[in-house]
């Protein structure tokens, strides 16, 4: 019987782009540009610049740009900070069930190992796909597992996606491929202990596992060995990491038959994809009822139990966060910001306005109800019951978060959204021209014009 992993090598040889289905590589591009304006904006402050800092010490070949930077570093000492400027704002993309950010990592890993390699757009572009969508698959065979075992899942798949999409750019072997994707197997990690004080490990997630499965593609590409059973073993990534199972392994010989990269959503606030749901319920509320804070009496939200023990508890602390980071993982202080504000941008997350009495007041009135009728993680829902002190009740439900495949947002907005990010770090002749290569990104004969755009 042919192993997973050679199954997963087998679909990323063959991928090119005339097999991938239009909505796939036209949803890819944009992934590419969310992903570089998020960067772009992390690249101005202060925890990217403490990891570019650490790339830049730990050097190499100047191939490959970090994103906001003059410097170019080794591919996998760039993907290590690009991840993580991609990801440190939580901005980025999502793949509900999976519950995986992609972006983050297939698309720096392509923007770097192509400049490393003097790749075309074209195999840019089949290499970020290619990232994606084994990501997607390796989440989707445990989802909910591992977060229920205190692992960040985009830090468990981010090995695997990078390594495909470096893969696939180094024009690996068979034999190699398989060997690549054993080592990403003890390459993988991360835990997410953040949760209890808001500090930044999860920020460093995607770019250090990236960083990872570079490695390990260049490991394999010497001989160097790893187990072909590393998806299905009795000691493999899966039992390891998500525990006994049962475990859908099946899901990665949908490779290529069952498209994710279409499915993928596109965040509108700055915080935890979870959140999203409730967050356009309360602005609902809001909009339609013209509440005003003071006339709350109280706020509940029925939620299912998956996201409790990192959206809702210590719900004392939820309603109180005490870093701007660890907010961005409160439903209470989200949904609170969000009636007191009508807005949650990246403002909404600083550390001035998680102190706000009007927000903290609110946010403690903020509580949950456990929900056993939702199909968690499989989609993300959410319902907000808003309690006013002359007795009315007002109630707003979402199936499913706005920029996704049920609800996509324009590619308009994705642009606008870009331009908002990108232009906290460079010109407008930039940025606007930057729209323009990602968008014929399939066309561009290199990656120079877009890596020498990427510097201020």
């Amino acid at each position: 019987m042919e192993r997973y992993s050679e199954a997963v090598a087998g679909f990323v040889r063959s991928l090119t782009l005339e097999s991938v289905p239009p909505e796939a590589s036209g949803k890819a591009k944009l992934i590419f540009l969310d992903t570089l304006g998020i960067a772009l904006a992390s690249s101005t402050m202060d925890f990217g610049h403490m990891v570019v800092s650490v790339a830049r010490d730990l050097g190499g070949p100047s191939h490959s740009r970090l994103i906001g930077f003059s410097d170019k570093v080794a591919a996998a000492n760039a993907v290590l900070a690009n991840g993580t400027l991609a990801h440190g704002l939580d901005y980025d993309d999502t793949l509900e069930e999976a519950i995986v950010h992609t972006g983050c990592c297939a698309a720096v890993t392509a923007l770097a190992v192509g400049e490393e390699v003097k790749a075309d757009g074209k195999r840019v572009l089949e290499a970020t796909v290619a990232g994606i969508e084994v990501m997607c698959k390796v989440g989707l065979v445990a989802p909910g597992k591992f977060h229920a075992r205190g692992f960040h899942p985009t830090a468990l798949c981010s090995t695997f996606g990078a390594a495909a999409a470096a893969g696939k750019l180094h024009g690996l072997e068979r034999a190699q491929w398989i060997d690549a994707f054993g080592i990403c197997g003890s390459q993988s990690s991360g835990i997410i202990e953040y949760l209890a004080d808001g500090t930044w490990i999860k920020r460093l997630h995607p770019g250090w596992s990236a960083h990872g499965g570079v490695i390990s593609v260049l490991l394999a590409s010497k001989e160097f060995r790893g187990p072909a059973s590393v998806f299905e073993g009795r000691h493999g990534f899966y039992r390891a990491f998500g525990g006994d199972g049962p475990f859908r392994l099946e899901k990665m010989l949908e490779l290529g038959k069952i498209w994710e990269t279409p499915r993928i959503t596109f965040k509108s606030y700055p915080c935890g994809s979870i959140s999203h749901p409730y967050m356009d319920c309360a602005l609902r509320l809001k909009e339609k009822h013209s509440i005003r804070p003071g006339e709350i009496e109280e706020v509940i939200c029925r939620t299912a139990e998956g996201p409790v023990h990192r959206l809702w508890e210590p719900l004392k602390e939820k309603q109180r966060p005490s870093s701007s980071y660890g907010a961005k993982f409160s439903l209470p202080y989200s949904i609170a910001v969000m009636l007191v504000r009508g807005r949650a941008g990246l403002e909404e997350f600083s550390d001035e306005a998680i102190q706000d009495p009007e927000t903290l007041s609110l946010a403690a009135k903020v509580r949950y109800e456990l929900d056993p009728t939702t199909d968690y993680p499989r989609h993300f829902s959410g319902h907000v019951m808003i309690k006013l002190k002359n007795g009315t009740t007002l109630e707003e439900s979402q199936p499913h978060p706005r920029g996704g495949l049920e609800s996509p947002l324009p590619p308009t907005e994705i642009e606008t959204k870009f331009r908002s990010n990108a232009r906290m770090a460079l010109s407008h002749d930039k940025v606007e021209r930057i729209i323009a290569l990602v968008n014929s990104l399939e066309k561009l004969p290199s990656m120079k014009e877009l890596s020498d755009l990427l510097a201020p």
